[in-house]
């Protein structure tokens, strides 16, 4: 059975997306301001702890890292963070689907 996991933030004018994926293949995407900026795809469940960068296009460009971990916890397996720019935060994750 398939896992989806979704974290959303905005942060510095920017809309920040992350989806995961998971079953016998783990597909993690980042989306800045609906633009993929990082993909991962990996057999199995996923390795975490995992880190994607990429950059927002401007001018200079503003780098940017999303950090995945696990949590432990059953109601909410997974844990994302923002790193934008140098301004760290966590990123809520999205319950609606």
């Amino acid at each position: 059975m398939r896992q989806r996991h979704s974290f959303h933030l905005d942060q510095a004018g920017h809309s920040v997306t992350v989806n995961v994926r998971s079953g016998w293949i783990t597909e993690t995407e980042v989306l800045v301001d609906g633009k993929e900026c990082a993909f991962h795809r990996v057999r199995g469940h996923g390795g975490y702890p995992l880190t994607l960068s990429a950059e927002v296009s401007q001018e200079p460009p503003l780098p940017l890292s999303v950090r995945l971990e696990r949590t432990g916890a059953p109601e909410r397996p997974l844990a994302c963070v923002l790193d934008l720019g140098g301004a760290v935060r966590p990123m809520p994750e999205h319950t609606g689907r």
